[in-house]
């Protein structure tokens, strides 16, 4: 037990990861550190599901409200502030607690992060129009001969990391699969355990659906006018779930039935991305919140057996 202990509750959207966690803080305590990449923007609270006031001052939160929503943030950046959060945190004798669905977060933290050449778009045009010119298969064909390793991983079909591992080769002339096998830690940097609500699908998806009228009822729409008086509405952080739905609302181009029926239908969609993400990972324990408390109990127990 020499390495800081670390607690992460991850899962889809709508899963309850942020409720788990205010349990749990009622018997250990906790610090929570968002890994949503949509938090980190200041005025998108009810669309993000941030925290309440209340809760953030039951349990201090930290990873939230960052940057303004016309500034860009990274998945380096979220490693490079969470890494001495969870010092911090493990000093003051508390158990730090990430919460949140953004995998890449959660993965980049504990398995680290290869530093990795920017995209080229004219390099890109270059390879997705080879692909139509000389058929289906090339690129794929082309990145077995020069990263084998990245190209047994990667679905012949997936056009999408075909490209960016071939753009990784040929700016860097490293394989993809090189650069992430000498990035990633040799072993782990903090005695972890990692916790996800388990739902069946349907229960999830009735979950989603009643969420997103709970904040349309809260002031969703509210919230988007609050924005677009500050900000245009074609910025990154609008097309978050919600707001774009919200948007396109506002310009007449759904009605409030129908923006409704998208958020449900498109945020199903997104936590059903979540979930096959998130059962890929080793060492997720999954737990049903009304069985199978003891199971998370003895978990985190693990981790602060001492205090």
């Amino acid at each position: 037990m020499d390495k800081p202990a670390l607690l992460v509750i991850c899962g889809p959207t709508g899963s309850g990861k942020t409720a788990l966690a205010l349990s749990l803080a009622r018997r250990y305590p906790l610090e929570i550190i968002s890994a949503d990449s949509r938090q980190v923007y200041r005025y998108m609270d009810i669309g993000t599901a941030k925290a309440t006031a209340e809760e953030q001052t039951v349990v201090p939160h930290h990873m939230i409200d960052l940057i303004d929503p016309d500034q860009e943030f990274s998945v380096a950046e979220f490693v490079d502030l969470a890494r001495p959060l969870i010092r911090d945190i493990n000093a003051r004798g508390c158990l730090p607690c990430i919460v949140g669905g953004t995998g890449l977060y959660i993965k980049a933290l504990l398995g680290g992060l290869a530093e990795l050449p920017g995209g080229d778009d004219d390099l890109r045009r270059e390879l997705h129009q080879r692909e139509l010119d000389e058929g289906d298969g090339t690129l794929h064909r082309e990145l077995q001969r020069l990263d084998p390793e990245s190209a047994a991983v990667i679905h012949p079909g997936n056009l999408v990391r075909i490209v960016r591992a071939l753009e990784v080769v040929i700016l860097s002339g490293q394989q993809l699969s090189q650069l992430k096998a000498r990035h990633g830690f040799s072993e782990q940097l903090y005695n972890v355990v990692q916790l996800a609500p388990d739902w069946s699908r349907d229960d999830l998806y009735a979950r989603i659906d009643k969420r997103a009228q709970q904040m349309l009822d809260e002031g969703l729409v509210e919230e988007v006018v609050a924005l677009l008086s500050r900000y245009p509405d074609d910025l990154k952080a609008f097309e978050t779930l919600g707001y774009r739905e919200v948007i396109s609302h506002l310009k007449g181009q759904l009605s409030a039935e129908q923006m409704l029926e998208d958020i449900r239908k498109y945020t199903r969609r997104y936590a059903k991305r979540q979930l096959t993400w998130f059962r890929r990972e080793e060492g997720i324990i999954w737990v049903d919140s009304s069985d199978e408390s003891g199971k998370v109990i003895q978990s985190i127990d693990y981790l602060m057996p001492a205090r």
